[in-house]
C-alpha cells in the first residue's frame, strides 16, 4: 500500500484542515500504522478482488441486518423519520458523515434486500480484528483507499517548518495511498456499476470524510454519488444522520429519510449533469439536516470508549 512516490503532491486546497493538536498527531500516527499493517491491507486486497470479480460469498442480507440492530439498538435509541421513503428496490444511499458508526447504523435499519454494500474508508474498517472478522464474515464492504485529513494537517505543517513532524510527513507519503489514481476511480465505477446491475444497492457518504459538527454539512461533495446514479440510473435516497457526532451510552441517533431523487441514465455523464446533480443532493441533505442541532444534557455513559469503538 506505498504510494507511487514520497514526493508527490497532496493537493487538497478546498479542505479545511484540523489544527495540529495532540490528537490530530497521533490520530496521523496511527493511520500509517494502519496502512503499515500487512493484515488489514491483506484484507483490503481481498475484499477489492472479490467486490471486482463478483465472487463473494456473503452472509445473508437478514442475518447482517439482525446482528447490527441488535448491537446498535442495545446500545441507543433509535428514530427513523419518513420510514416509507426507505427504498425497497436498488438505490444509491446518500447520507451525511458524523461518526465511523454510520454505515453500520444504516446497514441496521435499510431492508435486507436488496444487498446493501458500503462504499467507505478501507482503514477505518479494517484497522482492527473485530472489524476484519466482521466483514469477513458480512462482506458487502468496498474499501476506499485514501489520505485522511489529519494526515494532511502533519505533511502540511512539515512543510510549514515543524521539524518535528518531517519524519511522520515523510511515512505518510511513502506509506499511505492516496487512492485518487485514475486507475482506481475506474476499478470502482466497474465495481459499483456490477453491484447494481446484479439487483444490490450502494451505501456512500458524499462529503467524503468526517464532518465535525452536527448539522452542517462538509462541501464540496464529491463526484462519485452523481456519477454512479447518472451511469446506472439508480435513484440517490438522501439521508441525514442525527445525533451520531458524539455518541454514549443510549442515546438518541435519527435517520431522517429524504425523498428519492431521480435522474436520466446517462452513460457519459458531462460536468453540467454532474454538477446539476450535486446541486440537487446537497439541496436535499441541507433541507433534511436539523437548523438548531442541541446535544442532551444527560448522562453520557461510554462516551469515551464508544467514540472510539468504531475509528
Amino acid at each position: 500500500m506505498k504510494s507511487t512516490s514520497p514526493d508527490q503532491p497532496i493537493p487538497h486546497p478546498e479542505l479545511i484542515l484540523p489544527p495540529l493538536t495532540k490528537a490530530t498527531i497521533q490520530r496521523a500516527k496511527e493511520g500509517v500504522a494502519y496502512a503499515r499493517n500487512d493484515r488489514a491491507n491483506n484484507a483490503i486486497a481481498e475484499a477489492l478482488l472479490s467486490a471486482e470479480n463478483g465472487s463473494e460469498e456473503k452472509v445473508s442480507g437478514e442475518v447482517r441486518r439482525k446482528v447490527l440492530r441488535t448491537i446498535i439498538h442495545t446500545l441507543f435509541q433509535i428514530q427513523v423519520e419518513f420510514p416509507e421513503r426507505i427504498p425497497q428496490t436498488p438505490a444509491l444511499i446518500a447520507a451525511n458523515h458524523l461518526n465511523h458508526i454510520d454505515p453500520f447504523l444504516l446497514l441496521s435499519e435499510l431492508p435486507a434486500n436488496p444487498y446493501y454494500h458500503i462504499l467507505g474508508d478501507a482503514r477505518t474498517l479494517y484497522n482492527n480484528w473485530w472489524k476484519r472478522l466482521f466483514m469477513r464474515l458480512a462482506k458487502g464492504v468496498i474499501p476506499l483507499e485514501r489520505i485522511w485529513k489529519e494526515e494532511i494537517a502533519v505533511i502540511s505543517g512539515a512543510k510549514a517548518g515543524r521539524s518535528d513532524l518531517a519524519e511522520l510527513a515523510d511515512d505518510i507519503q511513502q506509506y499511505v495511498p492516496q487512492g485518487n489514481s485514475i486507475e482506481t476511480l475506474r476499478r470502482l465505477d466497474r465495481i459499483v456499476q456490477g453491484i447494481f446491475a446484479c439487483g444490490d444497492g450502494i451505501i456512500l457518504f458524499p462529503e467524503g470524510r468526517l464532518g465535525s459538527v452536527e448539522g452542517e454539512l462538509q462541501l464540496p461533495l464529491k463526484r462519485g454519488a452523481a456519477i454512479y446514479a447518472l451511469r446506472s440510473g439508480v435513484p440517490i435516497v438522501p439521508v441525514a444522520l442525527i445525533g451520531s457526532q458524539d455518541l454514549y451510552l443510549r442515546k438518541e441517533l435519527t435517520l431522517r429519510f429524504g425523498e428519492a431523487l431521480i435522474f436520466p441514465e446517462s452513460h457519459r455523464p458531462k460536468s453540467k449533469e454532474i454538477q446539476a446533480v450535486l446541486d440537487e443532493l446537497q439541496a436535499a441533505l441541507v433541507a433534511l439536516l436539523p437548523k438548531d442541532y442541541h446535544e442532551p444534557e444527560e448522562p453520557k455513559l461510554l462516551r469515551h470508549f464508544l467514540n472510539r469503538m468504531f475509528w
